[in-house]
């Protein structure tokens, strides 16, 4: 057993650091490309076929996302925190240290995961009111949240998993694993909401179902090949660990948390001005938007093992190189596929709410986020490349540029000035302030890599 072992680990090493950079990336980022894109559809799932019922349903759906945002937050938090690390424990050889961070990063989900589930179901009413339910709303919101928070400990259970076995390099198995979930979500929607008429509670039980199912099979994923087994006894909920896992995690949480505070004062702020249809219209947006991005994180998170793991080995040319590649096609993509939003922005709110209202607000917002589209590259790849070095700081300023830092101002700010069409643009003008900001702080680390 232990023969075998010695001849695995070589393999994974010479995979991450001998392979032609481009070839690696690409190799990585097409399984994680398609879980993203697999995940993005299956999140917009819920937003179309609750759609087919009435403008209130799709506002209560949009207006839960906040809180989803926030469990995932958390979920991506541990998942990223004992990710980065483990990927450069491997890197350095320290296998043992790995083992024992992914352990204590999957433990602290699911303890986390059961606090939210517990104290979002006793405060239920009160955290409907406070993510903008109006009287027409809150009976929707508060049955699809619910039944949400329930799957909390799946939900981040599954981030953890995934996100670890994309830094093991074993992309394949994290791919496999959502992809599974998201066709139970996609294949139980339509039955529940259209079929069974469960509406939101049948949107809801389907998402929850998905996640269950991720969960499992990415823990089946987990035991599987050279990953990291996850075991009991590794974990230690100690303040090395936690210190690494918050280091390397806290800007995930700011990303992430900070999407959770936007959504939320994005949904007041269009409630202000149209009520259910105005929240509707923003929220297909920002479904909208999460999909056609979501590849472009793929994209990313590709780069990320490439990244943390070639660091770890001091091979810092490849860290450069591997950075360079991705914001150049990155860049690119994002064009052709803000060009082709901008067009037909109208078509693609209406599939989701053929609404004359919700169309007319959607379409408006989803032209104006397109133009800054092709920005989020160079802002994604900057924050993610701090981040899988363990630049704690510098990466958690570059997270909560876009979603906070210049969002929170602008969405307070601009419909001030603006109306409605403010509240339309805070999104687009955020991404290019967010640009300003991320250009500097990448810069001076890829100055030291070129030293070093």
């Amino acid at each position: 057993m232990s023969q075998n072992r010695k001849k695995e680990k070589p393999d994974r090493r010479e995979f991450l650091t001998k392979t032609p950079v481009p070839k690696l990336i690409i190799s990585l980022s097409i399984p994680t490309i398609i879980s993203m894109l697999v995940t993005g559809i299956y999140n917009s799932a819920d937003t179309y076929f609750v759609g087919r019922i009435s403008t209130q349903a799709t506002a209560a759906v949009g207006l839960v996302f906040s809180v989803m945002a926030l469990i995932q937050a958390i979920g991506f938090f541990c998942g990223h925190g004992s990710g980065n690390y483990l990927s450069r424990m491997l890197g350095a050889g320290n296998h043992q240290e790995a083992n024992e961070v992914a352990a204590t990063g999957f433990a602290m989900a699911l303890i986390l995961g059961c606090v939210v589930a517990v104290f979002g179901n006793v405060f239920a009413h009160p955290l409907a009111a406070a993510i903008g339910a109006t009287e027409t709303t809150i009976q929707d919101t508060m049955v699809y949240m619910r039944i949400i928070l329930l799957g909390a400990p799946f939900m981040m259970g599954q981030f953890v998993i995934n996100n670890q076995l994309r830094f093991q390099g074993s992309a394949v198995y994290a791919m496999i694993g959502l992809m599974c979930g998201a066709v139970v979500n996609i294949i139980l929607d339509p039955l529940l909401i259209l079929g069974f008429h469960m509406g939101t509670a049948g949107a809801a039980v389907a998402t929850v179902s998905g996640q269950l199912i991720s969960f499992c099979v990415l823990l089946i994923g987990s035991s599987k090949g050279q990953n990291i087994r996850l075991k009991l006894s590794n974990v230690h909920l100690n303040g090395h660990f936690i210190k690494e896992i918050i280091n390397g995690g806290i800007p995930s949480l700011f990303r992430q948390g900070l999407a959770a505070i936007a959504t939320l004062l994005l949904n007041h702020m269009a409630g202000s001005f149209g009520k259910d249809a105005a929240i509707a219209g923003m929220s297909v947006t920002t479904r909208v938007l999460m999909m056609m991005a979501s590849a472009m994180i793929g994209f990313g998170q590709g780069f990320q093992p490439v990244c943390s793991y070639n660091y770890g080995a001091g091979l810092k040319s490849r860290v450069r190189e591997g950075f360079f590649f991705c914001v150049r096609y990155g860049t690119i993509f994002l064009f052709c596929l803000s060009a082709a939003s901008f067009c037909f922005a109208p078509s693609i709110i209406a599939w989701f709410r053929p609404d004359p209202e919700v169309v007319a607000v959607g379409k408006v917002a989803l032209r104006a986020q397109a133009m800054t589209m092709p920005l989020l590259a160079t802002t994604t790849m900057v924050n993610m490349m701090l981040q899988s070095m363990g630049k704690g700081v510098k990466a958690s300023i570059t997270a909560s540029a876009r979603n906070g830092i210049f969002f929170v101002p602008m969405i307070l700010l601009l419909p001030q000035l603006f109306g409605l069409f403010g509240v339309e643009i805070a999104q687009a003008v955020a991404d290019v302030l967010s640009l300003c900001l991320s250009i500097p702080l990448g810069v001076s680390e890829l100055r030291k890599l070129k030293e070093d």
